[in-house]
């Protein structure tokens, strides 16, 4: 059996949870939150700049990676008070007016890949979940989307894929949608 790629919706409810718990809670909380809710790879999700983010206009600017298709996304429920914590944690950290980086570690630098892959296969393990990564949090997006009865083309444009036969992967869908068919 092909061991799975992604996370089930209770099991990311854990995962945001362990990140409430952690020494950096709001960054953590959000940064986890915006992977999830905006299919980010580790790449588009370092990348983000404080510049991206417009909580009043609710939107979030996301720079697609590996020649995808980049845009605007709305912020979605929970994601403005996560986004307005962690910014105001920040604001106090007194990061250098040069690091335009939305997410940022305790050392007043930019996160990078090291720093997220470490981050989150420690919340994996405090969340009691195994074989997680940060892309694991992409492939959830798709599931997710997917196993709502989004449609694929939607889906392939949110998740900035140039091909839909990237996100065609997704279509392998929770058998419990198949309950009720008959």
């Amino acid at each position: 059996m092909k061991k799975r790629d992604y996370l089930r919706p209770d099991e990311l409810e854990r995962l945001l949870v362990a990140a409430k718990q952690t020494r950096n809670p709001e960054r953590d909380f959000a940064l986890v939150l915006l992977a999830f809710r905006h299919g980010l790879r580790v790449s588009e999700l370092c990348s983000l700049k404080l510049s991206d983010v417009n909580v009043e206009l609710g939107e979030i600017y996301i720079r697609r990676c590996k020649g995808s298709v980049s845009g605007s996304h709305p912020v979605y429920n929970g994601e403005s008070q996560a986004l307005k914590a962690w910014l105001a944690v920040r604001g106090e950290m007194n990061v250098p007016a040069d690091v335009d980086s939305l997410f940022v570690s305790e050392q007043r630098k930019a996160l990078n890949r090291c720093s997220v892959w470490h981050l989150v296969k420690n919340l994996a393990r405090e969340a009691g979940l195994e074989g997680i990564h940060p892309h694991s949090l992409r492939h959830s997006t798709g599931y997710h989307l997917t196993n709502q009865g989004r449609d694929l083309r939607l889906i392939q444009s949110f998740m900035g894929h140039a091909s839909i036969s990237s996100t065609i992967r997704y279509t392998q869908v929770d058998t419990r949608r198949f309950a009720k068919l008959f």
